[in-house]
């Protein structure tokens, strides 16, 4: 790997994967890109019992944090959760001496099962997926992790019936790959309502 490269790591969790139609096939596409570590925590602790300082050491040897799960009732699923509460500790991730993951890149990469248009102010879900991903955001600002848009699959339902999931797993790719390479340009990704957009917008400055 090029000394510029940046070392990404993938925390999945999926409390149902034979029923999993889009995120399976995604962390198996993130176990096969040189410079990303791609941890399964359901399989890795089927009781709960993280092991803080591997995780720990896990943030420490990594450039990049992204969350992958599919959404359940607004939130990530429990063990996520639980991944929270247990490794970022005080005098770790936050407080006065708690600066070990200042300067690091944090994503969600996530599935909603509902359909874009049910993600907006006055829609079903009354609110956009990255007001939903707050208290997620806010936990980024804590820990001095910069944070990006989330990447996002809508309609995750009907998305196999809909032959969206190839072109969702192709972009998938592409943003792992980039990240490695350090060739997302941060000030342009932070403000987009989803990072999806991301390359979209760059075509837009291309074509200008």
């Amino acid at each position: 790997m090029p000394d510029n490269s940046k070392r990404v790591l993938v925390l999945y969790a999926h409390p149902s994967q034979r029923r999993s139609e889009v995120n399976a096939p995604m962390f198996a596409d993130a176990c096969e890109i040189e410079g990303v570590t791609a941890v399964d925590l359901y399989h890795e602790y089927p009781t709960f019992n993280i092991n803080i300082d591997r995780e720990q050491q896990r943030l420490l040897d990594h450039d990049v944090i992204i969350f992958q799960f599919p959404l359940y009732w607004y939130s990530t699923p429990s063990i996520l959760k639980e991944w929270q509460d247990l490794v970022l500790e005080y005098g770790f991730a936050y407080g006065n001496d708690g600066t070990a993951l200042h300067g690091k890149t944090f994503i969600c990469a996530l599935s909603a099962g509902g359909k874009a248009d049910a993600y907006q102010t006055d829609g079903y879900n009354h609110f956009t997926i990255r007001e939903l991903l707050q208290p997620l955001e806010q936990m980024a600002a804590m820990t001095g992790l910069i944070y990006l848009p989330p990447f996002t699959l809508f309609g995750s339902r009907t998305a196999k019936e809909d032959h969206r999931i190839a072109q969702h797993r192709s972009q998938w790719k592409q943003l792992l790959q980039q990240l490695v390479a350090d060739e997302i340009d941060l000030d342009k990704a932070q403000p987009l309502a989803k990072l999806n957009h991301y390359w979209r917008q760059q075509e837009q400055e291309v074509t200008r």
